[in-house]
């Protein structure tokens, strides 16, 4: 993909979130991230029904390459099943990693191929995702 498709998408999600704003309701698992390193702060609500996430919101404080992770992510994950997500996540997770992953399934997520070249923005685009990996821990242990 192009380096200009990528910045333009990253732009967008980053002026344009999806699904940023939390709720109030119970039913959705909460996770809040932070990363130590710099300002970001994202906090997840997740909604599980019937083995899906049917809903992802966020909210918080954080730079643009977090920010468009996190809406990226969520356009990514929304209506997946469970086993869906984590071939998702662990994929996302090898790309990042300069590991083997398969860029099929990552859908927009891939805008991200090269966040390697920049090491100290990695933490900044995985921190969502780092948030729907607690989530399932949690529903694993569940």
């Amino acid at each position: 993909m192009d380096t200009n498709l990528k910045r333009s998408i990253m732009l967008e999600h980053y002026q344009n979130p999806n699904n940023r704003g939390l709720i109030e309701d119970d039913s959705y698992i909460k996770i809040n991230m932070n990363n130590e390193s710099c300002i970001d702060e994202v906090n997840l609500m997740v909604k599980v029904n019937d083995g899906k996430l049917s809903d992802i919101r966020f909210d918080g404080e954080a730079c643009a390459m977090c920010i468009s992770s996190s809406s990226i992510m969520v356009e990514t994950l929304i209506g997946k099943s469970i086993s869906e997500v984590r071939e998702i996540l662990s994929n996302f997770i090898n790309m990042l990693d300069e590991k083997d992953y398969n860029p099929e399934v990552l859908e927009s997520a891939i805008v991200y191929d090269d966040t390697y070249k920049q090491p100290n923005r990695k933490k900044c685009v995985l921190l969502p995702w780092w948030g729907i990996e607690k989530v399932l821990e949690g529903l694993d242990n569940n």
